[in-house]
């Protein structure tokens, strides 16, 4: 019988190192925020921050009727709409971008398209009034108020009530109609 000898060889396995790939830039430039910034400038700000401390920075630097206003007829569950769900018949949209009025000039009408706002209106009234607005406005800001018309803003922008909650607990919910 043979008696094999079993050798082993142990080779050095060079160690390298791996580096993770750069974090690739985010496609959609940080909004640069003014005092005078419109809603969907806002909203879109706060949607591209991370932690919900920032979110609720950025909604408490516009402490101001006009977007609270946009915040309570969408998430106070008391406020009602009085105007017909679903898409409005708005015109062309080309020039309206140069000569776009704001739903930070135009808030304080809003309260003629909630139901106890303005009933002695007529429905005809209120429906033209809310399409001659959204039609003076950014078209993205008129997107904004038809989407809360129908309490349907966080489809579009993911803000919650809670968040507005903390951002601004002066808003008292419920009790409208």
């Amino acid at each position: 019988m043979t008696t094999t000898k079993r050798t082993t060889t142990t080779t050095k396995r060079k160690s390298t190192t791996t580096r993770k790939p750069a974090a690739k830039k985010s496609s959609t430039p940080k909004v640069v925020l003014t005092p005078s910034s419109r809603v969907d400038e806002i909203l879109s700000a706060v949607v591209a921050e991370r932690t919900k401390a920032k979110k609720i920075e950025i909604l408490q630097q516009y402490n101001e009727n006009f977007i609270k206003a946009v915040f309570i007829w969408n998430f106070d569950e008391t406020v009602k709409s009085d105007l017909p769900p679903g898409e409005v018949p708005l015109t062309a949209q080309e020039d309206r971008e140069v000569n776009a009025s704001s739903i930070r000039k135009e808030w304080d009408k809003l309260y003629n398209f909630v139901k106890g706002g303005n009933d002695s209106m007529s429905r005809l009234r209120k429906e033209t009034m809310f399409i001659n607005i959204c039609e003076q406005l950014n078209p993205k800001e008129a997107e904004i108020l038809i989407l809360v018309k129908d309490k349907l803003l966080q489809t579009k922008y993911k803000i919650t009530q809670e968040l507005v909650e903390e951002a601004y607990p002066d808003i008292q919910w419920g009790g409208r109609s």
